[in-house]
């Protein structure tokens, strides 16, 4: 009998370490904002805070890791420093699955964006610009932002329409 449950244990353990390895496992629960919301993700996820959303204030987009590109932009002059977190990063936090994440303004503007452009390339939503947290003023507080200057192909007037401010929420579908 004994014998049987030390081999029961091993084999849940080593399915459980199966989960972790191939991702299969829950994600981790995600903390409630400590200070104001900048930014709601819904639609597609399996990881929520408040509701069917995922809901983040600054301090948490900076702990999913920070990530810097230096491009030029149509609306801001010279090579400006952007920093905020990969699209990509932010997909994997919530969960995020299907084949468009919409990003919203505050003004309630509205752009479909294949989430292939995340995988691809290296896009940010961008909290900085010049070391200096954004403002609404400045198109922030958040502002979704392509590597242009890397990628030549991005300097079109299609990915120029995705280059979202004042963003708000990410709707994935």
């Amino acid at each position: 009998m004994l014998v049987r449950r030390l081999m029961l244990s091993r084999v849940a353990l080593g399915f459980a370490a199966l989960l972790l390895a191939t991702g299969v496992a829950r994600a981790e629960p995600l903390p409630a904002p400590g200070s104001p919301a900048v930014l709601e993700v819904s639609g597609l996820i399996s990881t929520r805070n408040v509701g069917e959303k995922a809901v983040f204030d600054v301090a948490m987009l900076e702990a999913l890791g920070g990530a810097k590109t230096i491009t030029s932009t149509a609306w801001t002059d010279g090579q400006p420093t952007f920093e905020g977190v990969l699209l990509s990063k932010l997909m994997e936090r919530v969960g995020a699955s299907g084949a468009t994440a919409v990003a919203i303004a505050l003004n309630d503007y509205k752009v479909e964006i294949p989430v292939a452009d995340f995988r691809q390339f290296p896009v940010i939503l961008a909290y900085k610009m010049d070391g200096e947290f954004l403002k609404i003023r400045d198109k922030g507080p958040l502002w979704i932002i392509y590597p242009q200057d890397d990628f030549p192909a991005l300097k079109t007037k299609q990915t120029q329409a995705k280059w979202v401010w004042q963003v708000k929420e990410i709707q994935f579908k």
